[in-house]
Formats: structure tokens, C-alpha cells, sequence
């Protein structure tokens, strides 16, 4: 190991969106900023593609036109469907429009470069130490030795596993439950689902997370489920109910299939993690992640509002800390606003009109449409998720936010 220390400003680990948004904050504000990753860029990612309205709207505005080679085919999304165990379905467009379905691997190399941040990619994020106002970031790159870096900051950008966040809380992991979320790719015999639309199902006896569409050819059919289940089960139970509710006749599935763990939960229940000193947790290792599971424009939203607070703190010599929070907190409401059951009723947080959908239904079909979600709702049971949510929700409503105080 060189004993030779490099000194900057903002170390980001994670060549993610979230990263991206962080890194041209910083980078735009003068602040020398490095960006670490342990695979070789560009790099794969395990993501459906399908970005919100919201999210395309942060690209085009900081990062310009999305290039032809970042999205698969189709290039775009018109809206969501949502499917119920009573065969009842409801289709809604996205306001504002259709939105880019982006490839990943190539969507993210694109903003983390236009990001302006330095990238050392196929490095490792080994550790870090305290040292007065400062972090010594321990690295290690392929096949090499390790190397050290102080950096005033530090952003932990690196998705639901974060080492980062793993260094500073060794066991948050373990005070929250986990979900594996898989996909396989399948060609295509005969499907009737739209595919201009990202298809999800409410049933509780396909899973926590089940969904379907079109990419590249091919159909995507994917899975969420408690860790621990049997995937490759799990998925050929969801493909057999598409082909015998919805007349969706695929071949089997090809061998490239993927998957991750997640951390579904804090998001609906308030329990966010952001941090501790001058290390930042953001995007989904901070826990965001909207409904239908897109956590895109979460993490571009979250990783801009790190950047943002490290310039503030820099600038006016603040705690960063409680300005982080501060300042994440509209993040914290949009996003588990998507969530909470009496929004979902009688507001509109998500950026298609479910409550205009189900008021164009038969009212027949409206009450085993919320019968159905009522039903799934109760699959979260085991994890006592129940009264947690309805405090939150309550909470919501009394003081105009979701309270800070079970953040870490």
C-alpha cells in the first residue's frame, strides 16, 4: 500500500445516477470530486429502465438530451397498468407524457461523465477512518494494491448494499428486512400486454413485487419476494399466470436472467438513513424508491440534494448533517407520499391519475379494486408494517411532513 495520501474535496462511491447528480453539483461548484467504482465502466446494472416523469425531466434539464444508445427498445414508456387478482386492470399515462426507457449501463456512464467528476473505475471501496474534519478513504484498485485518499466528504451512492452505509452503521442491515427482486428475458410466442405500458400486478400469491414488459424483443417477466425463496419457483409460478390469465405464450425464459437484494421498506415506513458526520447516504441506499419500484428519479432527486448540502455546508461553514436532512426532507415527502394509503386516496402523489382511473371504473369493479389492494397490503403483515404506516401516514397529514426522528 502507497503511503502516499491524495487530498480532495468530495469522494462519491458508486458510479450510479445518484452519483452522477452528486458529482455535477460539486464538480459545477468548483469542488475537486472523485468518483469510485468497482466494476469497469460502462457496467452492467440490474434495472427495468423505465424512468418517471420526473426523472426525465432532471436529465434534460442538467444533463441534455438523452443519447440514442442509452435506452432499449422500445426507447420509451407511455404509463403504468396495474393488474388485480379480480382481472380487473387499470391503465394510466404518465402526465406530461411518454418517458425514456433507459438502458442502463450506458444511461449512467453518459451522466457520470457529463457529470465532470473524475472516475476511477475498477476500484473498490475498502474502508474509511476518521481523521479530524477529514475521512482517509481506503481503495483498492484490480490486481493492485491499495490506495488512500483524504476527502473532507464523503457520499455513499452505491445502491441498497452500500459498503459505505455498511462502515458507518454495521447493523442496519440486520434491523431491516430484505427482498430479492429477479427478472429473465423471454422471446416472445404471442402477448397481448401493451407495450408501451410498464405492467405491475397486485396479487399477493405472485409476490411482493411482480412485473412485466417489452425490451429489446424480448419480455421481461420479474419477481420481488421475501429473501430466502426459491427464485427460478417464484418465476416460473408469475410466468405461468400470464399465460393463464392474460394469454401471454413465451418461450423459456433465456439464461441471462438477474437479480439483487432491496430494501423495500424505508420508503414506507420513514425509515431513511442519510448519514453520519461528513459521510452522506443517498439515492437507494438511503431507502428511496417509489412505488411501482422505480427508484431512478429518487436517486437523481437525492444525490443533487447531497451535492447541494455539501456546497452549502462548505460555503457557510453549516453542520452538514442536519442541513442535509433538512434540505432531503421534500425528497423524504414526494417519495413516501407514493406510499401512504390516505395520499393514495385523496390526493395524487404518483405522476399517473390512479384515483381518476379508478373512478372511471364500473363501481363494481372500483370495489374489488381496493378490495384486491386492501388484500395485498396485508401480504406486508409479517413485518408489522401495518400501524407503522398508518403513524406515518398520520403523522403526514398533522404536521405537513414525515418526522425526522427514526432517520439515521
Amino acid at each position: 500500500m502507497s503511503n502516499e495520501i491524495r487530498s480532495v474535496d468530495v469522494i462519491i462511491v458508486g458510479a450510479s445516477l445518484a452519483a452522477a447528480a452528486a458529482a455535477k453539483r460539486l464538480h459545477d461548484a468548483g469542488l475537486e470530486t472523485l468518483i469510485i467504482e468497482k466494476r469497469e465502466l460502462p457496467r452492467h446494472k440490474i434495472c427495468s429502465g423505465i424512468l418517471s416523469p420526473r426523472g426525465h425531466r432532471f436529465l434534460l434539464e442538467n444533463f441534455g438530451p438523452i443519447p440514442p444508445q442509452a435506452l432499449h427498445d422500445p426507447t420509451s414508456c407511455r404509463g403504468v397498468t396495474f393488474h388485480f387478482p379480480s382481472m380487473v386492470s387499470m391503465s394510466m399515462d404518465f402526465f406530461g407524457g411518454t418517458t425514456p426507457h433507459l438502458h442502463r449501463k450506458y444511461s449512467d456512464y453518459w451522466a457520470i461523465q457529463a457529470s465532470g467528476a473524475e472516475v476511477h473505475d475498477q476500484t473498490s471501496f475498502i474502508g474509511m477512518k476518521q481523521q479530524g474534519d477529514d475521512q482517509i478513504v481506503t481503495t483498492r484498485k484490480k490486481g493492485g494494491d491499495e490506495v488512500r485518499f483524504k476527502s473532507r466528504y464523503v457520499i455513499g451512492a452505491d445502491g441498497p448494499s452500500s459498503p459505505v452505509l455498511r462502515a458507518i452503521y454495521p447493523d442496519y442491515p440486520q434491523q431491516i428486512p430484505w427482498f430479492f427482486v429477479g427478472q429473465k428475458f423471454h422471446e416472445i410466442i404471442d402477448c397481448p400486454l401493451d407495450e408501451e405500458y410498464f405492467h405491475f400486478w397486485f396479487h399477493p400469491q405472485l409476490g411482493h413485487y411482480t412485473w412485466s414488459h417489452a425490451r429489446d424483443g424480448r419480455q421481461i417477466v420479474g419477481v420481488g419476494f421475501k429473501r430466502g425463496d426459491n427464485f427460478h419457483d417464484r418465476h416460473q409460478h408469475v410466468a405461468n399466470y400470464l399465460q393463464d390469465k392474460h394469454g401471454v405464450r413465451l418461450k423459456s425464459a433465456d439464461v441471462d436472467h438477474e437479480g439483487c437484494a432491496e430494501n423495500f421498506g424505508p420508503s414506507l415506513i420513514n425509515r431513511y438513513v442519510f448519514g453520519k458526520d461528513n459521510v452522506l447516504i443517498t439515492g437507494q441506499a438511503s431507502g428511496f424508491l417509489n412505488m411501482i419500484g422505480e427508484g431512478m428519479s429518487c436517486a437523481l432527486h437525492s444525490g443533487a440534494i447531497a451535492g447541494e448540502a455539501i456546497i452549502e455546508a462548505t460555503i457557510h461553514n453549516r453542520d452538514l448533517q442536519p442541513l442535509y436532512r433538512e434540505m432531503i426532507s421534500t425528497e423524504v415527502r414526494r417519495t413516501s407520499d407514493q406510499w401512504n394509503p390516505l395520499k393514495i386516496a385523496f390526493a395524487r402523489p404518483h405522476e399517473a391519475d390512479f384515483p381518476a382511473a379508478l373512478m372511471a371504473l364500473p363501481i363494481k369493479d372500483r370495489i374489488k379494486v381496493l378490495r384486491d389492494m386492501w388484500r395485498f397490503v396485508c401480504l406486508y403483515k409479517e413485518f408489522k408494517w401495518g400501524r407503522e404506516i398508518m403513524r406515518e401516514s398520520l403523522a403526514r397529514i398533522k404536521h405537513g411532513r414525515y418526522p425526522g426522528i427514526r432517520w439515521q
